[in-house]
């Protein structure tokens, strides 16, 4: 699961951060650079192809299992679109460039999908916290390698070559292929295409009444919204801060790793030792507290120190939102509908952050223009940290229900 969790947070990352600092460093405005973060709505509308991976499997490599058999298939179309993209300028072939990221995003959502049902299907309920956090721990390495290695090495030694060995580092995944024995299950169903789509949805309305699900789906959709909407804008805003490549990938990202580490871990431990929903507010707290701190970076002088601290924090609170979160959407997933019902929740995550995240370019913009270059990212943050209002108010609200939910599992 770690490897797996690699090979997902891989081509993400590069498409949201490593991408974006190649951009930007190259002189893309920040308007275009919110706008390639669009690429990436292949992972907010995944579920409209999950019943096919549900259904199919990949002829040639089925052999190997259902599950491995997609995952195989788009790790090497990911490592194929990596090479192709580390030989394109993005600052002359802008379109060219968006369109290579665009098919490694598809690949990564369809990958994801298999990654996450192979994952449900591997343990039961009270397994899944300890396999969310080693899948984090994985995923927190590809963003080390794709963001504070890729930096400091592109510092020196270019774009080009980052990408390919960026490229090569997707080999990571086959290993938890190769040292995995996938579990058949016996419950998924083999419905008709148009049943795939259709029974999913009855399940999960049937499995908890019309305004239950209309609740559950909202808290998800506005969960993640502040960390999403601001992802686009994190590197470009730590250039425009004066700080270099070496000191982003050396500092900032080695020091957002362990903290993110230590996030994970404590994200399983409060599963453990509460449930789902003192986790989750929990969580919402932290996000909206350590986000509205970089406000303070924007407008204070260049401190690589106070940067790290608050980048620190950051991480920590992303770390642990990010395990209770899977747990909370594996807890709500029927095991007959694993695929489908995984990416649906995954993809109401994304949805409304897909949207605003490709205007991240354009707020930060029209906020300079009112207000400077300073004061203009320092008023993105404060605004993106009240996007965390909303779930705050779902989760406080709905209690009850939540809690009486978890306890029936």
């Amino acid at each position: 699961m770690f490897c797996l969790g690699f090979a997902s947070g891989l081509p993400y990352m590069i498409i949201i951060s490593t991408s974006t600092a190649w951009l930007r460093d190259a002189g893309v405005d920040l308007a275009y650079i919110g706008f390639f973060s669009w690429v990436t709505f292949m992972y907010a509308f995944k579920f409209l192809w999950a019943p096919l991976i549900d259904r199919f499997s990949i002829p040639v490599l089925k052999k190997y299992g259902h599950r491995k058999s997609w995952i195989v298939l788009m790790q090497s179309i990911i490592f194929v679109n990596l090479i192709i993209l580390s030989n394109i300028d993005p600052k002359n072939n802008f379109m060219l460039f968006s369109l290579i990221a665009f098919l490694i995003g598809l690949s990564g959502s369809i990958q994801d999908i298999a990654i996450d049902a192979f994952r449900i299907e591997y343990a039961d309920i009270n397994d899944q916290g300890s396999l969310a956090a080693t899948y984090q721990f994985g995923w927190r390495l590809a963003i080390i390698i794709a963001t504070s290695f890729a930096l400091i090495f592109a510092d020196t030694n270019g774009w080009s070559l980052t990408f390919k060995i960026m490229a090569a580092s997707m080999f990571i995944g086959l290993l938890g292929l190769v040292f995995s024995k996938e579990e058949k299950n016996l419950q998924l169903s083999r419905l008709s295409f148009s049943q795939s789509i259709k029974d999913p949805f009855v399940d999960f309305l049937s499995r908890f009444g019309f305004f239950a699900a209309a609740i559950l789906l909202m808290i998800i959709a506005t969960y993640r919204l502040t960390d999403i909407v601001m992802g686009p804008m994190a590197t470009p805003f730590y250039i425009d801060m004066g700080f270099s490549l070496t000191e982003i990938g050396a500092v900032v990202k080695i020091v957002a790793l362990i903290a993110s580490i230590l996030g994970i871990s404590l994200g399983a431990i409060l599963l453990k030792k509460f449930n789902i929903y003192k986790s989750l507010l929990i969580g919402a707290f932290l996000v909206m507290i350590t986000n509205i701190c970089f406000s303070y970076v924007a407008v204070s002088e260049k401190s690589i120190t106070s940067l790290s601290f608050i980048v620190a924090m950051d991480s920590l609170a992303a770390g642990i939102v990010g395990t209770v979160n899977i747990a909370f959407l594996t807890s709500l997933v029927s095991k007959k509908y694993t695929g489908f019902q995984y990416a649906l929740l995954t993809g109401f995550m994304a949805g409304p952050g897909f949207v605003l995240k490709g205007l991240s370019g354009l707020w930060v913009s029209y906020l300079q223009g009112l207000y400077g270059d300073n004061y203009g990212w320092m008023g993105f943050y404060v605004t993106t940290s009240l996007l965390t209002l909303p779930v705050i108010f779902f989760l406080y609200f709905n209690r009850s229900f939540l809690i009486k939910y978890e306890q029936s599992l």
